[in-house]
């Protein structure tokens, strides 16, 4: 009898109704799912990465080769560029922030505007991004290519296998984190327009926006490792 009213029980609770036992709501839950899984992939690439880069006797200094900030000074200003950038999506990630707090709230003149801002400092990392690049590709660094003058970018010994390897993989990883900033980019407009014309209102909550803030962040938070595997280590 006992076993039969525990089991009753069960079919009763909010769960056998398709709620989560921890309240949170489904699409939540698959978010994070999604988020485990992409953080899988980028732990992989910077795992070997990091297996590369001290397997190897000679590896190309980041002091030397992000010494420049692009338009403005070509040497003496190592990780200058890089620090702009990031400071940009961190600030990104606290407008993000706002606009999450402001949904709870119910004020939709300020989800607008925290989310444009969102928007804004994601274009401004993917152009400062773009300038990076464009830069490095000057310098003869590319995939499959590098400079023909190893001498300014390492301390001591030159490798031109680490120099390829190092290329490859810095083309390859934030290339793939950029588009993962792009990806935001573009579905932070579309909420925003949804935002707009009031869908947000009508469904009485700005649950959405929350979900595509825990993106956003997640997207900050693997910079913070990009950085420091290839502009730090």
């Amino acid at each position: 009898m006992d076993s039969l009213s525990k089991l009753d029980q069960v079919k009763t609770t909010p769960w056998a109704g398709g709620r989560s036992p921890w309240s949170v709501e489904y699409g939540k839950i698959m978010m994070w799912f999604f988020l485990l899984s992409d953080a899988f992939t980028f732990s992989s690439l910077l795992v070997y990465y990091g297996a590369q880069r001290f397997s190897k006797f000679a590896w190309p200094d980041p002091d030397l080769v992000f010494q420049s900030i692009p338009g403005f000074a070509d040497h003496g200003y190592p990780l200058v560029f890089v620090g702009i950038m990031t400071f940009i999506l961190i600030m990104s990630s606290v407008t993000m922030v706002l606009a999450v707090e402001a949904g709870h709230r119910g004020s939709k003149k300020e989800v607008i505007w925290w989310m444009v801002a969102t928007i804004i400092g994601g274009f401004m990392f993917l152009g400062c991004q773009a300038i990076e690049w464009t830069h490095l590709h000057h310098e003869g660094f590319w995939w499959g290519q590098i400079p023909k003058e190893l001498g300014h970018f390492f301390e001591g010994e030159v490798s031109a296998v680490s120099a390829q390897q190092f290329a490859n993989l810095f083309f390859t990883i934030t290339g793939f984190h950029g588009f993962h900033v792009f990806s935001g980019v573009v579905i932070n407009i579309i909420i925003l327009c949804m935002v707009i014309n009031g869908t947000f209102e009508r469904r009485g909550h700005y649950l959405m926006v929350e979900k595509v803030g825990l993106y956003w962040h997640f997207v900050d938070l693997v910079w913070v490792f990009v950085f420091t595997f290839f502009y730090l280590v």
